[in-house]
């Protein structure tokens, strides 16, 4: 079936692109959503009239991003963990760790949106992405600390 996409949807295609998607998809989750429309000759003329708008939405959203990725990438984030001996993290820091970590110091994000390319299981500092949007992505540090244990 093809739509278009009224949005930027992640691993199917970008706002205003005519895709061909199976129609289980189209019908169950693109159309519903409002995230695509049936590409018919009268649904084209609509979306030819609503574009420029939609553009200048889709613009300010990235602005947006770009600003929230400057103030993110500022930020120090760590995180106290208990470690066992060889500097090994008892179980490992994981996306819904990190999410937690960035809403406690006021940043709204998703952790699907979070790029770690395997759960942390070791102390010191990890460079993580995270995608604001899909053509904002942030370079954040996180210090991973050892628990000072009391004596």
């Amino acid at each position: 079936m093809k739509v278009i996409l009224r949005s930027d949807i992640t691993n199917v295609g970008r706002q205003g692109e005519i895709k061909d998607v199976a129609a289980g998809f189209a019908r169950n989750f693109l159309l519903p959503k409002k995230l695509g429309m049936e590409a018919t000759s009268q649904n084209l003329k609509i979306w030819e009239r609503e574009k420029s708008r939609l553009e200048k939405e889709r613009e300010e959203i990235i602005s947006n991003a770009k600003v929230v990725a400057e103030k993110i990438e500022k930020a120090e984030f760590s995180i106290t963990v208990k470690v066992g001996e060889n500097g090994k993290i008892f179980g490992s820091i994981t996306t819904t760790h990190l999410s937690k970590l960035l809403s406690e110091q006021g940043f709204t994000v998703n952790k699907h949106d979070i790029l770690l390319p395997a759960p942390i299981k070791e102390v010191g500092k990890q460079t993580l992405s995270i995608r604001l949007h899909p053509e904002v992505i942030a370079k954040i540090e996180v210090n991973i600390v050892e628990e000072k244990h009391k004596a």
